[in-house]
């Protein structure tokens, strides 16, 4: 018989069958134990409830089957990715955030056997851009929703902690964090799922940075229509760098906003008004 608390308020008549009886009204259960705590507790359709089984047992077989349910969800969402930090491949061991063995069973094996849902081209038109679901998850804060499993709350403190490692590790500033583009990277990657394929040295350098620089020149490009319809003034702001280095940057103002154009190393000559002419003569 299991440790299953249910069976202190059931009993089995006959060890052959596997069919519980309930302990307080003798009803007999042939779906085994699972159909019992379901007669216990109550509230299911296929199963009647047990009319004379005290409230405080019904909250403990209700809370039980709970956390078993929970336990099952974070087994069946394990990621296939390097999650056992300090775990042998050959022996793994799934544990829940209490602590408590949920699971064991060969590394690579067992991991492998949680097939992941495949995503085909219809779900490019039913997922949202990260901006939007992160703005919409901002517009809902503050109403109900569902409580986060364990297994949600496990997954995503070891991404945040892969995460902040990396970033000890680049030197990267905690204030990046800080920026409105971030979100939607986490976002982007979430709708992803597990397994994608980190961007190389030369994606980051040279076919996303042309991307990049198209979707600034798309930004701007409300700017300058401005600046034909309504007129716009051109600054300029010189400035000097860690290095003693005199920068001039070149800027154009509309009423839609400050658009930069480009910075000049001016340290090579002096500013007099006929150079500074020349510059913004050719910024205009």
């Amino acid at each position: 018989m299991s440790k299953d608390p249910a069976w202190n308020y059931c009993h089995l008549q006959n060890p052959q069958d596997r069919n519980a009886t309930c302990n307080f009204c003798e009803k007999v259960m042939k779906g085994g134990i699972y159909r019992a705590k379901q007669h216990i507790v109550g509230g299911y359709r296929n199963v009647q409830a047990c009319k004379k089984c005290p409230e405080h047992v019904k909250e403990e077989i209700r809370e039980y089957m709970s956390k078993k349910k929970e336990e099952k969800e974070y087994t069946n969402l394990l990621p296939d990715f390097d999650d056992m930090d300090d775990q042998d491949e050959d022996d793994v061991a799934i544990i829940d955030v209490k602590g408590k063995r949920v699971a064991s069973g060969t590394g690579s094996n067992n991991i492998q056997s949680k097939k992941q849902k495949q995503k085909g081209p219809i779900d490019l038109y039913f997922t949202p851009p990260p901006e939007v679901a992160v703005q919409n998850r901002k517009n809902d804060k503050g109403k109900q929703t569902t409580i986060d499993s364990a297994c949600k709350k496990e997954l995503r403190n070891r991404a945040c902690q892969r995460f902040a490692r990396w970033m000890y590790d680049a030197e990267i500033s905690f204030n990046a964090l800080n920026y409105d583009s971030f979100a939607p990277v986490v976002e982007a990657i979430g709708q992803h799922g597990p397994g994608m394929k980190p961007p190389s040295y030369h994606e980051v350098r040279v076919p996303l940075l042309k991307k990049e620089l198209g979707h600034t020149d798309n930004l701007m490009r409300d700017h300058k229509e401005e600046w034909a319809k309504y007129g716009c003034t051109i600054m300029a702001d010189g400035w000097e760098d860690k290095r003693l280095r005199c920068l001039i940057n070149f800027l154009v103002n509309c009423p839609k906003g400050t658009m930069f154009i480009q910075s000049v190393d001016a340290s090579s000559y002096s500013k007099t008004g006929e150079k500074m002419f020349d510059l913004l003569n050719k910024s205009v």
